[in-house]
């Protein structure tokens, strides 16, 4: 079995893991919330990646800041250490909350990918689409970790994304693309720290060990 083949099989028993889930523990709730997480962060490092073989030099000095990115006026941790000090609950809502602002952008990039001036598309098309079904999936999961915590995590943060095309010229789409997707993997990143603090103090290890 290809690797592909082999990822996409492994995310998919997760996926379908979080379907039935009665009776299932906190830990093993955060552990699979992690593992998909993480797959969220590596897929979209593939796709930077991807789109970096083929991307016009012109293009680099057309990329927007990453503070312009729909997400950055949300208050959140620097990295573990402040991380680690902050309450379960906020910390939850903080990682749905960067998932709830990811669904309609992700969205545009899915319908987007199919019609990118890039050799590779079709691969870009179906990681994307993955991405998509991973973060729905991830979401729903947390649903069940805010059910199983019984915390007041619903204090989610509204975060609106106003773009509703990439451009009209390709060399604006692949750009648009390329930033969309920069502030995502940038927000995966922080997603995936978040739930793996959350897994940590749910097994009660020390600190430093986290």
């Amino acid at each position: 079995m290809a690797q592909g083949s082999r990822q996409y099989f492994a995310v998919a028993i997760l996926m379908c893991a979080f379907v039935s889930i009665n009776g299932v523990g906190l830990n093993d709730l955060l552990d699979r919330a992690s593992q998909l997480s993480d797959k969220l962060h590596y897929l979209s490092t593939s796709l930077t990646n991807d789109l970096d073989s083929h991307f016009p030099p012109i293009g680099r000095g057309m990329m927007p800041r990453p503070s312009l990115c729909h997400t950055s006026s949300l208050q959140i941790p620097n990295d573990k250490d402040q991380a680690m000090k902050v309450p379960e609950d906020e910390l939850l809502s903080l990682a749905r909350s960067l998932l709830l602002a990811w669904s309609d952008p992700l969205a545009l990039l899915s319908s987007e990918a199919s019609s990118l001036a890039h050799p590779e598309r079709n691969t870009i098309n179906s990681k994307t689409k993955e991405l998509q079904d991973n973060i729905n999936s991830l979401g729903a999961g947390l649903e069940h970790v805010v059910h199983k915590m019984g915390s007041s995590s619903d204090n989610l943060s509204t975060l609106p994304f106003n773009g509703n095309n990439l451009g009209q010229d390709k060399t604006s789409r692949l750009v648009n693309f390329h930033f969309l997707l920069s502030c995502f993997r940038r927000d995966s990143h922080k997603i995936d720290s978040f739930l793996k603090v959350l897994r940590c103090r749910a097994a009660k290890k020390r600190p430093d060990m986290c």
